[in-house]
């Protein structure tokens, strides 16, 4: 856009308004709008930046008009005298002047310098490209999840420029798919999975390796998910190689596996064409999670399963012939299973299983002999009705260890004797290894900590509440840190007992508590139960009057 003077025919300035809009694809308002601050800001150079000078000009005819303000204020808060004037002074020349008052002067339209039209210029330059970029990033922030078209305008190091018509997206070398190369002007199919707003512009972010493209794919190639009949619950994919899908039916009477596959695998092949033929298994999605872990690990065949769900860890057992595929290549298999169900998947085999269950009967086997001196036969059956504690023993209902095949209530109750004596005797061991081991009293006061906790505490030299309020998390559970370029595993204070992140934080936030170093957090009341009249029931002010 050029500026030869502001006495320039009005008719030229729409039309040159109305030109950059249409090829910016922004409004003409904005470009108007840009106009009138750039030769607002001419203006200020030519009359003096101190003065209030606007500039207006008519969307229908082109008309300008530059308008210099002079505004009232209070005689103790004049700082600008071209701008600003006094109520004093003002009343002068104005009987009817008042604070906030302004005055206008139209001022002549003039012929803009050299400096004044190239700094001109500038300011339209730098509005219109603002108004581009806000333009491309309100169109595209909505669009997040949706494939685009496009055509591929340079490739830098790996990393695609995609031109999508109205924007520009950028695909990262991460993003694409290995062994998938891109020529300038090649056509190119990609997800939107993040719009940013930046400084030198949206960012429109592509992708041809998220799950969420294969997702999209399935629902431009099926029209059952497309509809929303058929849910894709989550996709995990090791982009090029291999992919999982877990697909559910809203309709029953549709199989959601054979629709995505299509007759004679139709559906499914034209999506594993664009994924520069990528395997894709489909699976049936289960609100049973050991269901659909099962269904995640196919085509291996599963024996077993057990959920940890503290963790978000499960044990999955297979046959000895089976391990191989279960984990597949490179343990591909087992890694998208495991992001597939959002479980921590480890696979033993059946052999494994069968041998750890083996070790774990014969331990239990021989703690229930030395602990309560009895023939293997006897420690045997209570392992084998599943006891696996001496603990278990000693507090658990006599009729219980009586109705066992072979016992009676004299041998029910010797067992509890003599399992009660044990621990009582293991508790006087500990109590005094405690003591010999320096261990303060006050460590066995903090909530969570056990004797044999306080024991193994003081093996690794905390001693004190102090000492055990000072540790971190990693200190107490055992955690991995960097010595050089080595990842070393450093052993926890309470690591034999296998605590939780939220349990080891427990003890430490009940250790600060009893140290005095923080106050203990508040706990709720419950709120307490009223008849249908607002007053509190009989039950309520008996437990109160207890």
């Amino acid at each position: 856009m050029s500026f030869t003077g502001i006495s320039a025919n009005r008719l030229e300035l729409l039309q040159i308004a109305d030109a950059v809009a249409r090829e910016k694809q922004i409004s003409k308002d904005v470009v108007i709008e840009s106009i009138e601050e750039a030769i607002q800001k001419a203006a200020r150079s030519r009359y003096g930046a101190d003065h209030d000078i606007r500039v207006h000009i008519d969307a229908r005819t082109g008309e300008m008009t530059i308008t210099r303000y002079v505004t009232v204020v209070p005689d103790e808060e004049l700082e600008n005298e071209y701008a600003q004037k006094s109520l004093t002074d003002a009343l002068k020349d104005d009987k009817e002047a008042f604070v906030g008052k302004s005055y206008e002067e139209v001022l002549p339209p003039f012929e803009l310098g050299r400096v004044q039209t190239q700094m001109a210029r500038q300011v339209v330059t730098h509005k219109v490209r603002e108004a581009e970029r806000e333009r491309q990033y309100d169109e595209f922030k909505d669009r997040v999840g949706e494939i685009v078209n496009g055509t591929v305008k340079r490739v830098e190091y790996g990393n695609v420029v995609v031109d999508l018509g109205r924007g520009e997206g950028i695909m990262r070398r991460d993003q694409s798919i290995p062994r998938e190369a891109f020529q300038i002007n090649d056509r190119i199919r990609a997800y939107i999975y993040d719009v940013r707003r930046e400084t030198k512009g949206p960012q429109i972010m592509l992708s041809r390796a998220h799950g969420g493209f294969m997702a999209k794919l399935f629902a431009q190639e099926v029209p059952e998910v497309y509809d929303g009949v058929i849910e894709i619950k989550s996709v995990s994919r090791d982009p090029g190689s291999r992919a999982k899908m877990a697909v559910f039916s809203n309709d029953s009477s549709i199989d959601p596996v054979g629709a995505c596959v299509g007759m004679r695998g139709s559906r499914v092949q034209a999506v594993v064409a664009e994924l520069q033929n990528e395997k894709v298994d489909i699976i049936q999605w289960s609100p049973d999670d050991a269901t659909f872990i099962v269904n995640a690990l196919a085509p291996a065949e599963v024996s077993k399963v057990v959920l940890d769900e503290e963790e978000d860890r499960v044990e999955v057992v297979v046959p000895d012939e089976q391990l191989s595929l279960a984990i597949g290549r490179r343990g591909q298999n087992v890694r998208l299973a495991s992001q597939l169900t959002g479980w921590q998947v480890d696979i033993i085999t059946e052999s494994q299983d069968s041998e750890r269950r083996q070790k774990e009967f014969a331990e239990r086997t021989a703690l229930f002999q030395e602990a309560l001196d009895v023939d293997e036969v006897i420690a045997q059956l209570l392992v084998t009705e599943g006891f696996t504690t001496v603990e278990d023993l000693a507090y658990i209902d006599e009729n219980e260890i009586a109705v066992i095949e072979g016992f009676d209530e004299d041998t029910a109750s010797e067992l509890q004797a003599r399992a009660r004596d044990f621990l009582e005797k293991e508790v006087a061991e500990l109590d005094a290894k405690r003591v010999a081991l320096g261990v303060d009293d006050d460590l066995l006061t903090v909530n969570g900590i056990t004797l044999a906790m306080a024991v193994a505490l003081g093996e690794a030299g905390v001693k004190t509440v102090e000492d055990l309020a000072d540790l971190a998390t990693d200190e107490i559970r055992g955690g991995y840190e960097q010595r050089g370029a080595d990842r070393v595993k450093v052993a926890g204070a309470l690591e034999s007992f296998s605590l939780s992140v939220p349990d080891a934080e427990s003890l430490i936030l009940n250790a600060r508590v009893a140290a005095g170093w923080i106050e203990a957090p508040e706990v709720e009341a419950e709120p307490e139960s009223y008849d249908d009249e607002g007053s509190a029931t009989a039950d309520d002010v008996a437990e109160t009057e207890q």
